[in-house]
């Protein structure tokens, strides 16, 4: 049985892709996620990378199906918004797999998921129609208002010739939401040419990854890309204030990198 606030969130999160774009930070744990949602994000989204790092263990499905999602529904308890949840390539072999992981994400509060097309043991693309046959086994085990963002990593891991690869993006593109596919995740693409002619072309609305030296929000938008995330670079920066913070108090005694913080009272209040 789907729980109500399920559904209802995961309408939501539909409707705000009607929007001219969807912004969604990455969070990791329930406190990251509260503090984006308290700063103004309308859904956030989870980075498996980071969810993986703050439970001891690399990314790239090292923590399990049943490890990941019990995280991520601590952090769907933690905010009011819409969660949608990085569930890597869906934790096993088989369609029948990614339905397990959905009914599994489904328990867990979630909003919608990323299921991407790369073979987490060794980073090699599936073929389009294998994907496809997963991509329709998770849409058959949600319900129809659940969002299904499929990343396709051929730009990310340079997949073919430079020359190729929209055209290859494109075909799955079509593939995929022929299957079920709600939007399209292209991270690696930083080229605004590209994208603008993606968008163009696309039968699915584009989710685009930005961060330190990438396209801003504003540049995205205005190639027509509609759904934005930062994958793991929020994790990332929180940790880099860890790692100064620690070296400047072993080294010279100070500690100035540990300004400006959030208030011990603010965390502790957001989690109350």
């Amino acid at each position: 049985m789907i729980a109500e606030s399920t559904i209802t969130t995961a309408r939501t999160l539909r409707n705000l892709h009607e929007r001219t774009v969807l912004v969604l930070p990455n969070a990791w744990d329930p406190a990251s996620a509260a503090l984006m949602a308290r700063a103004g994000a309308a859904a956030v989204a989870t980075t498996s990378g980071g969810v993986a790092w703050s439970q001891g263990r690399p990314d790239g499905e090292a923590l399990g199906r049943d490890e990941m999602l019990a995280a991520v529904a601590r952090i769907t308890a933690a905010v009011d918004v819409p969660v949608t949840a990085d569930l890597e390539a869906g934790y096993g072999e088989t369609p029948d797999d990614v339905a397990t992981t959905i009914q599994a994400a489904l328990a867990a509060g979630v909003a919608g998921v990323n299921l991407e097309d790369a073979r987490s043991s060794d980073g090699t693309l599936r073929p389009a129609d294998e994907q496809a046959a997963r991509i329709r086994a998770a849409r058959d085990a949600a319900f129809p208002e659940f969002v299904l963002n499929i990343r396709t990593d051929v730009f990310l891991r340079q997949i073919g010739a430079p020359a190729t690869r929209l055209d290859e993006v494109l075909s799955r593109a079509a593939a995929y939401a022929k299957a079920g596919a709600d939007c399209l995740f292209v991270p690696g693409l930083h080229d605004l040419d590209t994208l603008s002619r993606l968008t163009e072309a696309s039968p699915l609305p584009v989710n685009a990854m930005t961060g330190p030296g990438g396209p801003t929000i504003a540049e995205l938008t205005a190639c027509g890309v509609r759904r934005i995330s930062v994958g793991t670079a929020l994790a990332e920066a929180a940790y880099a204030t860890v790692d100064r913070a620690t070296r400047e108090l072993l080294t010279t005694g100070t500690h100035t990198a540990l300004t400006p913080n959030v208030p011990y009272q603010d965390l502790n209040a957001l989690l109350a």
